[in-house]
């Protein structure tokens, strides 16, 4: 997630202060992750260095001054380019979990307990995020739905590679990896 381009879409709707940012992000992209205030105002301090937003005014307040922030031409340039570029699909060519599995078999270790227990968690993580879905907005189902389906494909992959863990292992001995 481009926390910087995100900010900058915010800003395209209404020049803001980095709380109402903070604020925003949060309750729209972050509820995972949210923020801290220190990457708010370090993304801002890019930005308005690299002419992407500007100061649009200053709130004299109890403690430090408030700014208030505006995106720029160049912003909204910068932003409308990233939003029509697609992003790449992430591939999984080169992933942990099958690292964990190779290195299991070359090891005579259980790559089965490996997919077991990796099945046990992808089936919680399912579990936590049906019930966020049955309880959420419409946004809170739209990213639960993305995340549920990746996690079934996960599942189809544990099980395909649990299917050929033996054929796997034959492999790794003929090819002489194993100690």
């Amino acid at each position: 997630m481009s926390v910087s381009r995100s900010l900058l879409g915010l800003l395209d709707l209404a020049p803001r202060h980095g709380y109402d940012l903070k604020r925003s992000y949060d309750e729209l992209f972050g509820s995972d992750r949210p923020l801290a205030y220190g990457q708010v105002y370090a993304t801002l301090s890019r930005l308005l260095k690299n002419g992407l937003v500007s100061v649009d005014g200053v709130q004299a307040g109890e403690g430090p001054d408030r700014k208030r922030y505006a995106i720029t031409d160049a912003g909204v340039t910068d932003l409308e380019s990233w939003l029509r570029t697609p992003e790449r699909p992430a591939e999984y060519l080169q992933n942990t979990l099958y690292t964990k599995v190779v290195l299991a078999l070359m090891s005579h270790r259980s790559a089965d307990q490996i997919l077991d227990t990796q099945r046990r968690e992808h089936l919680a993580s399912m579990r936590e995020l049906t019930r966020r879905k049955e309880s959420g907005d419409l946004a809170d189902q739209i990213i639960c739905d993305h995340a549920l389906l990746h996690l079934e494909a996960d599942l189809r992959w544990l099980e395909l590679t649990a299917s050929r863990l033996t054929a796997l292992g034959d492999r790794l001995r003929t090819e002489g990896v194993e100690k």
